[in-house]
């Protein structure tokens, strides 16, 4: 395919008038919106008028008045559609390690009596340690360690949660979430997924697949900002037992009321615990303003498209990489990884070209696709740049293998 037909591609893009709503540097490829979304253009606005009229005008009263105490719930009301989740079943606070640990909590106190957490070896480290935490704060309680392989044949009696990422952080391999879903459920366990790599990359449907819990992050493809609020969905059916341990006041039934007892609130809101970060929820609710013009289906057809592009640009000219991401679009998501033993410094190579993707331990080059605001002529450009770096040897550069301290 030439860069000519690329742009065709771009001009027929129903999503193409959303690129110009982004910051979006000159002369760069952004390929790591699956570590940190670009910079929406009315977010620093919206920022700045939270900071400016809201703080410095409002002070204390913009807790009512702008409505600062409702946004955990505003945004998780505003996420929910992309998820396929109810109002009321999501929340936006803390972060998704915070998170992961107040579901897990509140799955095992469902299912007293078992004694067994099955988690992905592939699961965000994260995750993982969060899992830890939690099974000795409140257990004690075995860890198991699965893959999509072997899961059904560690599922039994004993397996209170499983906790699973539906799209590999690092290959961006996707797990069929109903199949996966009911599989656990009809063994009696509590089925938790990590939408980080799925929330804006791809349509998510939480309530028809049956989910018990979720997590997930706002600042990748939602592109919330550096260190925007998690959210947290717990399904309706759970809400009025559900119970998890960090019980601070916003998760109260009545905060104001400053009770001596914890007593939780109605809904999700149960799952909130202190004061909520007021101005990080500025740039997500300006990102969460493009997303109710997009429709997911595009956003997912587009994905396909950018990513199977990508993948035959990079394997036609880039004969050294190893196509680790699945070739079936069906089971990958909006992410493509390529290994190679000098895979760091590649990518810094390319970074130094104007093409952003980002390096994944012990060897993958990870290029993420944002179908708000990558083209296909991106797409184009960037295998183009990667092509170069080969054949002029530019990532043997011996400054490019020193480590920075985000890889």
């Amino acid at each position: 395919m030439s860069r000519e037909e690329c742009a065709e591609l771009d001009a027929a893009d129903p999503l193409a008038a959303l690129r110009a709503e982004f910051e979006l540097p000159g002369g760069v490829v952004y390929l790591a919106g699956n570590s940190l979304g670009a910079l929406p253009k009315a977010a620093a606005e919206r920022v700045g008028e939270m900071v400016r009229e809201e703080w410095g005008r409002g002070l204390v009263g913009s807790w009512n008045a702008a409505g600062w105490f409702d946004l955990p719930r505003a945004a998780g009301d505003r996420i929910a559609p992309l998820i396929g989740a109810a109002p009321g079943e999501v929340v936006v606070g803390d972060s998704t390690s915070v998170n992961v640990f107040k579901v897990v909590a509140a799955a095992l106190g469902l299912r007293p009596g078992r004694r067994v957490i099955l988690s992905d070896l592939d699961n965000f480290p994260t995750d993982r340690y969060m899992i830890e935490g939690a099974a000795g704060a409140l257990g004690p309680y075995e860890i198991r360690d699965v893959t999509a392989a072997t899961l059904a044949g560690a599922l039994d009696a004993d397996v209170a949660a499983v906790v699973l990422s539906e799209v590999d952080y690092r290959t961006g391999a996707r797990y069929d979430m109903a199949e996966t879903t009911r599989l656990v459920q009809d063994a009696g366990a509590i089925m938790i997924w990590d939408l980080c790599h799925s929330a804006g990359a791809l349509p998510v449907e939480l309530n028809a697949c049956g989910v018990d819990f979720a997590v997930g992050c706002t600042y990748k493809y939602l592109n919330g900002g550096p260190g925007s609020p998690a959210f947290v969905f717990a399904a309706s059916r759970h809400l009025a037992e559900a119970r998890q341990p960090l019980s601070g006041w916003h998760g109260h039934a009545a905060p104001f009321a400053f009770e001596p007892s914890y007593r939780p609130a109605e809904g999700a809101t149960r799952f909130l615990v202190g004061t909520p970060p007021v101005l990080s929820y500025g740039g997500l609710m300006a990102s969460l303003d493009l997303w109710e013009k997009a429709d997911i289906a595009d956003v997912r057809a587009k994905s396909v498209s950018l990513t199977s592009l990508f993948i035959r640009l990079v394997e036609e000219r880039c004969p050294e990489l190893e196509l680790v991401s699945p070739r079936d679009p069906e089971r990958r998501g909006s992410q493509v990884a390529f290994r190679h033993a000098e895979g760091y410094a590649i990518v810094r190579a390319a970074i130094d070209r104007g093409v952003v993707g980002d390096f994944r331990a012990p060897d993958i080059l990870r290029f993420g696709f944002a179908p708000l605001y990558v083209s296909h002529t991106d797409v184009w450009d960037a295998a183009d740049v990667l092509a170069d770096v080969f054949e002029t040897g530019a990532w043997r550069d011996p400054a490019y293998a020193r480590r920075l301290a985000v890889t």
